[in-house]
C-alpha cells in the first residue's frame, strides 16, 4: 500500500518542522509549505534522508487569498491526496486594534482562519470518502483564556479554531477522520522573534513555562490518533485552562491584564 501524505503548513521551522519529522517517523510522507522555500527544501531533504519517505517542498503564502489552491495543485499534480493536514502556519500581530492597519489585520486573519477553513473543507470529503483522515489544528492555551491588550484577533481566532475542531470532530466520529484542536502554551520556536517580543517573554516567564516544539508536536500527533478534540500541552497549561474555566469571568479577565503586559509588546 501506498504511503499516506501529511500536509502541514507553516512548516519551516518551529512546531510546524517538529510536526513534519512526527509524521515522517510514522511513516507518512509529507508536504511541507510555508514562503521560504530554502528552509523548506533543506528540511525535505533531511527527511527523505532520514526517515526514508518522500517529502515535498512547496512555497506559498497563505496570506494570499489564492494561496491554498496554489498548495493543493502542487500535491494534485504529484498525483496525491492529503490524508493528514496539520494547520499550523500563524504569527502574532503585535499592537493595538486601532494602531495597525487594516492591511495587516486582514492578511492576519487569512492565515490564521480563512485559510485553515478552506483547506480544510477542500480536503475533507476525500477523507470521509476513504474513511480515514488526520487534522489538528494548532490553536494555543490563549485561545482559552480570556483576550489580552495588544495582539487582539490572536485569542479570537485560536478559540474559533478550538471551536471548530470540537464541531469538526463531532461531525466526524463516524467517519473514520480524527479531528484535534492543539492548545500549546509558550513553546521555544521563533515565534516571539518574529513578532518582537523575545525580550519581553524571554525576562517575564520562568523556564518550567516553557516547552520545545518536539514535545508539543509530540503532543499534538498522539491527540489526533486518539481523536481527542482539545489537547492542552504541558501540566501548567492545563492548570491555567481549568482555572480560566472555573473562577469568575471578571477574575480571570483583571488576571490577564496584570499578566499581560509584562510579556506582549502592545
Amino acid at each position: 500500500m501506498a504511503r499516506r501524505l501529511a500536509l502541514i503548513t507553516g512548516a519551516s521551522a518551529g512546531i510546524g518542522a517538529a510536526f513534519a519529522r512526527i509524521y515522517a517517523s510514522h511513516g507518512y510522507d509529507v508536504a511541507l509549505t510555508a514562503r521560504r522555500l530554502d528552509r523548506l527544501e533543506a528540511l525535505a531533504a533531511e527527511i527523505r534522508m532520514r526517515f526514508g519517505v518522500e517529502a515535498y517542498a512547496i512555497s506559498a503564502d497563505l496570506a494570499d487569498p489564492g494561496g491554498v489552491d496554489v498548495v493543493l495543485a502542487a500535491i494534485a499534480a504529484e498525483g496525491r491526496e492529503i490524508d493528514a493536514l496539520v494547520n499550523n502556519a500563524g504569527y502574532g500581530l503585535p499592537g493595538t486594534y486601532d494602531q495597525t492597519s487594516w492591511t495587516d489585520q486582514s492578511a492576519f486573519l487569512q492565515v490564521m482562519l480563512t485559510s485553515v477553513c478552506a483547506l480544510t473543507h477542500k480536503v475533507l470529503p476525500g477523507m470521509v470518502e476513504r474513511r480515514f483522515g488526520r487534522i489538528v489544528n494548532v490553536a494555543s492555551l490563549a485561545g482559552l483564556v480570556p483576550g489580552a491588550a495588544g495582539h487582539t484577533l490572536y485569542a479570537a481566532t485560536k478559540s474559533f479554531l478550538v471551536k471548530f475542531s470540537q464541531s469538526l470532530h463531532l461531525e466526524n466520529l463516524a467517519n473514520g477522520v480524527h479531528v484535534s484542536a492543539l492548545c500549546p502554551g509558550f513553546t521555544l520556536s521563533e515565534f516571539h522573534d518574529v513578532n518582537g517580543t523575545r525580550a519581553q517573554v524571554s525576562q517575564s516567564l520562568p523556564a518550567w513555562m516553557w516547552l520545545g516544539a518536539d514535545e508539543v508536536a509530540a503532543a499534538g500527533y498522539e491527540a489526533a490518533e486518539a481523536n481527542r478534540p482539545v489537547c492542552v500541552t504541558g501540566a501548567p497549561n492545563k492548570a491555567i485552562a481549568v482555572l480560566a474555566k472555573i473562577i469568575p469571568d471578571e477574575w480571570a479577565l483583571a488576571l490577564i491584564a496584570n499578566q499581560g503586559g509584562k510579556f506582549r509588546k502592545v
